[in-house]
């Protein structure tokens, strides 16, 4: 039985609009004089790597861009930008943009500190020891993966969402900069906001750190429901419900952006710590079949998950319910979430996806979740193959 917990976080955190400006100075500290920045071409076309490029330049740091990101990245793609930033040789790593961005930027750096290739290092807490220097910028508000020790890849030779847990990939600073997210679409602002409410929720909901099943000789980033957890869960799931909304329906609404950039830092402060879980285990499954966005999987089957885990866990829930602006009643939280997909547009069924799953895959789906030991084991209610497959029924 686990009776203590830890709390991990990047190695500094700086927040606030024109906070970009302080990159280059950051970078000098770490110390490092020539950088690798992994970024993709939207951020060249809206400013964002200009921002990052004015700062370093301005602190006198060499750099190397690398704008080849993608949606959803592959193992395949951290390959390539390990390869090409191998060439540089640079003495830090800096993520801009989404998550996706962010992820290949601590695949690159893990394997420009131990070599290998990205899959040697998949699973829960097998990254050997630091990695190279790195800062992330996130340019959406949604992953936390500026704060997190989480990296999420599409395994494309296997239809599956993967990822690699370990407190080494927290960056060495983030540095989170609102305006930078004003230039995200109403779809892009709705899936990644949606993907931080779901981080807050799965870890207020998560199983409690003293009955956490970790069993005996295995590690894990994760540990359960936790007081600081619950600090952070709480007040992004309150910051969501008042500023999701808002900032989907006007992107230059800078006190949502402000919100919602908050909202997502506080998550993935929480699910980093605390665990992500059932929702994650069934999404993987589905955004690898679909290529559908991590946070509008997510949002979709965020409901269906919450029923499924409502016995045992009402007074989470009603807390939930309460933050979201409802009466604080268990029931009211399943509502309010239902209420805000239809309100930003995440589809609300599977068969509403773009590239919508076979019904006959779902049983799949279920085997592939059910193995995601890493997880699932974070759930409050243990949920067996059958359990999946009718969570995927319901959100058909």
């Amino acid at each position: 039985m686990r009776t203590t917990w830890t709390f991990h976080s990047a190695g500094s955190l700086i927040f606030g609009r024109h906070a970009v400006r302080q990159l280059g100075e950051v970078v000098k500290r770490l110390p490092a004089r020539r950088c690798f920045v992994v970024a993709d071409s939207v951020l060249e076309r809206v400013g964002a790597i200009a921002a990052v490029t004015d700062s370093l330049r301005a602190a006198q740091i060499d750099f190397e861009v690398w704008p080849h990101g993608e949606p959803e990245p592959s193992l395949h793609l951290v390959a390539r930008c390990f390869a090409d930033a191998t060439k540089v040789r640079p003495d830090a790593i800096i993520g801009l943009g989404g998550g996706s961005n962010m992820d290949v930027a601590k695949g690159t750096a893990v394997l420009l500190a131990h070599g290998g290739d990205i899959r040697d290092y998949l699973g829960d807490d097998r990254v050997p020891g630091p990695i190279a220097p790195l800062v992330c910028v996130p340019t959406t508000a949604g992953t936390g993966s500026e704060v997190s020790g989480a990296a999420a890849f599409n395994d494309t030779d296997n239809n599956v969402k993967t990822g690699s847990l370990s407190n080494y990939y927290r960056p060495r600073a983030a540095i989170v900069d609102p305006l930078l997210t004003v230039s995200c679409p109403p779809k892009v602002t709705a899936d990644s906001g949606i993907d931080a409410l779901t981080h807050a929720i799965e870890a207020f909901t998560a199983v409690d750190n003293a009955d956490f099943p970790l069993p005996a000789g295995e590690r894990s980033v994760y540990q359960g429901k936790h007081p600081m957890g619950d600090l952070c869960a709480e007040e992004a799931i309150r910051l969501c419900g008042r500023f999701l909304r808002r900032a989907v329906q006007n992107g230059q609404d800078l006190e949502a952006r402000d919100g919602m950039a908050l909202a997502a830092t506080l998550a993935g402060l929480a699910f980093s710590n605390v665990g992500v879980a059932l929702v994650h285990a069934l999404e993987y499954p589905v955004g690898g079949a679909t290529g559908c966005s991590h946070g509008e999987g997510n949002g979709l089957l965020l409901p269906f998950v919450m029923r499924f885990n409502l016995p045992g866990r009402e007074a989470e829930f009603a807390r939930i319910a309460e933050l979201l602006g409802e009466p604080a009643e268990a029931e009211r939280a399943i509502d309010a979430v239902e209420q805000l997909k239809r309100e930003i547009q995440i589809p609300e069924r599977l068969r509403d996806l773009k590239n919508p799953p076979k019904r006959e895959h779902l049983r799949d789906f279920a085997q592939k979740a059910v193995a995601i030991k890493r997880i699932l084991r974070v759930n409050p209610r243990t949920a067996s193959a059958d359990d999946c497959e009718a969570i995927y029924q319901a959100a058909w």
